[in-house]
Formats: C-alpha cells, structure tokens, sequence
C-alpha cells in the first residue's frame, strides 16, 4: 500500500461537534458555565502550583471546585446520554508506582542549562485528554494521571528538577512553545516532517493511527488498510489534531477509486466523540493507536479497535534549537537502560509502543 500523506499527532479521540455549541442564555446552567469561564481565566492570568511529594509541581483547576458535578463531565452537549459515556474514561489509575524510585543522575542533570539547574523548575504545557496518555480518573480537583504524566515526571526527576505543570488544550501548545510560554509540552504530538521545521522533538514513545468502529459492526472488516474503506463513511476525530489533515491531503482516494468521499466531523472531547459513535452520527473514529486500544478495552465504551493504520514517533515538543533537547534525551535513555521506562509502559498496557532509545528531531515515518 502507497504510503499516504501523514502530517500527524495525536491527544486522543476528541468535544463538541465541529467545535462549537449553543450556550444556554440564563438560568442556573448560564450561571454555572459563566463562573467555569471567569475561573479559567483567573487560571490562565495566574497558574496555581500543586506541590507532591517528589517536588514534582502540577496545577490546580479553580473552576472544578465551583461547578456540580454534572458539569465537570467535559462533554459538550451536556445531554445525559454524553455524559454517561464520557465517564467511561474516567476508569480508575493502576496503582503501582514506577516513578517513585527514580533518583537525579548528576551526570545527566548536568547536561541542563545554568539557569535552569538553579531555578530547579520547568514550565510544561500538558493536553490531560485520555488515558493511557493522560486523564483525570478522579476528577479535574485531583492529580492526572497516565503514561505521559509518569514518563515526564520521572525525566524530571533524573534531571533533578521540579515541574510547573500547566494544562492547557493541544492545538496551543505549540504555538505557545514558540512564544516561549511553556519550556516544553507533552500530549502524545507525533513527529512530523513540517512540525520539524519550527518544533524540537525528544522521542519517547512510537505511537501512531488507528481506527475504532461501535461494537459489533464489521462493515469495514477486521481491519482499516486503506482510505478508500472510508469512503461513503463519516469519521469522527479529534479538535486540533492533524488527523483531520491526513484525511484532507489523501480525499481524492475516493474519487480515484470512483466512490463517494468520506466526511469528516471534529469533536473536542473523547466523550462526545464515543457518544456520536454509538447514536450513530459518525460511522469510525481516527485516533491513537494506543487510545483507541484503550478505549475498546474498557466495557463502557463499547467499541472495537480496527488495528494499527501508520506508526509515528512520538516525543516531548520544545521551540525549534531548545537548549532542553540533549538533557532531556539523556534522561529519557536512562530511564530505558535503569528498567523504569520499561514499567512505566507496562502498567499503562503501551509496552507494544516501547522504543529502543531516544533520538532528537528523527525524521517522520514513511
């Protein structure tokens, strides 16, 4: 099979559809999602720092203390039905802690600028948006949780630094890189060969594309190979996402095929995104390999995985010539030589993802 055009990434399935909705204008719901506005933008103006008890620092969100609980399920309807799926992410963290050992390597640390190794901390923007990745299984009061939360804390941890963890929605991150509002961020961002012009990628993990179909349905086959098995479809992905330039740059399949072309229906959150699937507006979901593994493995969602699709690389992001890049790779290569990174892929069921070692700016998959 021709190799199609991948500029990818991937922070799970994702809101509401299209990325918009219709806010109610009174009542007790009005004034519920006004407060939830007033205190992310307090939380924006001034990030509140969580301390834990390896120094590591993660943010509190203000707004999850104000609203009932209905409102804090993400998903953009607000209909029941919504929110009842959406919970199905919310499963409960493993227990084990492969982080909790980890110790600074001074040899490693060392490899840190000055000024960073007397501030001690680094700012890093964090998409929380679903497990294994990264999630709330406890609400968003609480510590999130996942595969990208332990990787980076434990890489904080050999450097011999705390960090400001900041959550903040994946299409900013980069952008905000480049501003230099963050030091780095995490949210399973896949190495491409555009991002490569103006982003620094220290890889830690190979993830990649995928597709997943409600439970039961075997119109597609075992598998999704080929766009062209979307053709006629409609494919739900996630907001901000590249997925949704994967599918534009490689559409004329279908017309080469002589079919009808596939659409495409962008969500920003993984709840409404499942609930579509099951209602029956959207036919497949384009996501993670590793999410939508996940996703199908919880009996809530009721999903099935169709298998990998194309594998890319997947790294910490920085602005482009990061003095950050070389300590941060070191790191992520003793975690693989001590065994930690080993156990940190296994209690999150991504061990199929491993990567040999860590490389700085590796050319994009074809």
């Amino acid at each position: 099979m021709k190799a199609p055009v991948m500029p990818a990434e991937f922070p799970g399935v994702a809101a509401t559809e299209n990325g918009s909705e219709t806010p109610p204008r009174s009542g007790a719901a009005f004034d519920a999602q006004h407060t939830l506005r007033l205190a992310r933008a307090h939380e924006a103006r001034r990030p509140v720092k969580r301390p834990r008890v390896d120094s590591r620092l993660r943010p509190a969100v203000v707004a999850a203390a104000l609203l009932p609980p209905l409102l804090l399920t993400g998903c953009g309807s607000g209909d029941p039905d919504d929110m009842a799926v959406a919970g199905a992410r919310n499963s409960p963290a493993p227990t084990d802690d492969p982080v909790a050992a980890v110790r600074e390597v001074d040899s490693v640390a060392a490899l840190l600028p000055a000024a960073v190794r007397k501030s001690g901390t680094l700012r890093v923007g964090s998409s929380v948006a679903a497990p294994p990745t990264a999630y709330y299984p406890n609400g968003s009061d609480q510590q999130p949780e996942g595969q990208d939360i332990d990787i980076a804390d434990a890489v904080a941890k050999v450097l011999g630094i705390g960090l400001e963890r900041q959550d903040a929605s994946f299409e900013t991150i980069l952008p905000a890189l480049r501003s230099g509002k963050y030091d780095f961020g995490t949210g399973n961002f896949g190495v491409t060969t555009e991002r490569l012009k103006t982003i620094d990628f220290v890889t830690y993990i190979d993830d990649g594309q995928g597709f997943a179909v409600k439970e039961g349905d075997t119109s597609f086959g075992e598998k999704v190979t080929d766009l062209v098995q979307l053709c006629g479809r409609t494919v739900g992905i996630g907001a901000g996402t590249t997925f949704e330039a994967t599918l534009e740059a490689n559409k004329e399949v279908c017309e080469k095929a002589d079919k009808k072309p596939y659409d495409v229906k962008v969500y920003s959150d993984n709840g409404a995104t499942v609930t579509a699937l099951q209602q029956g507006r959207i036919d497949v979901i384009m996501s993670t390999i590793n999410g939508l593994r996940y996703q199908a493995s919880q009996p809530a969602a009721h999903t099935a995985f169709l298998g990998e699709y194309h594998r890319l690389d997947v790294g910490f992001t920085f602005k482009k010539d990061s003095p950050l890049t070389e300590a941060f790779q070191a790191a992520v290569n003793e975690l693989i030589d001590d065994g930690t990174y080993a156990r940190i892929l296994e209690k999150w069921g991504t061990s199929a993802s491993a990567i040999e070692t860590s490389r700085i700016n590796p050319p994009e998959h074809t």
